[in-house]
């Protein structure tokens, strides 16, 4: 599977979909905020390398191959599924590189400038998340 983008496909959602993502991102931004109140900084960084709309989204991309299949008189339950399972596996890998985005920010940001803690950290989320997309791919 190669990666692409295809912007014609903004225009299949509706708003209730926009607000569903809109919400599933505004509740765990919520709890990452509480866990840092109770917890601290270190496990709501945690909650916030978790990518705060993947649920919606799974949700979302499972109904609409199944409403795809519903279409051409299939169920697409399974087909649905599998979509969804591919957002996740995409998800998981770049969680992998926000993880590294996050200890890089942890541990640079007190002692060095802001400006060059970020660019750093995004090029290792860059770097991390390409590395194991190619890694993924040729397994």
């Amino acid at each position: 599977m190669s990666v692409s983008i295809h912007l014609q496909s903004l225009r299949g959602n509706t708003i209730s979909e926009y607000v569903t993502r809109f919400a599933f991102g505004g509740a765990i931004s919520v709890i990452a905020g509480l866990s840092a109140k109770h917890y601290g900084p270190v496990v709501a960084g945690l909650l916030l390398a978790f990518p705060a709309i993947f649920p919606a989204s799974a949700t979302l991309l499972a109904d609409h191959e199944k409403q795809k299949m519903k279409k051409i008189g299939c169920d697409g339950t399974l087909r649905g599924r599998a979509a969804a399972a591919v957002d996740a596996d995409g998800t998981t890998l770049g969680c992998l590189g926000l993880i590294a985005f996050g200890l890089i920010v942890w541990k640079f940001l007190p002692h060095h400038s802001a400006a060059l803690t970020l660019l750093f950290a995004t090029a290792a989320w860059l770097i991390i998340s390409t590395l194991a997309w190619v890694i993924r791919r040729k397994l």
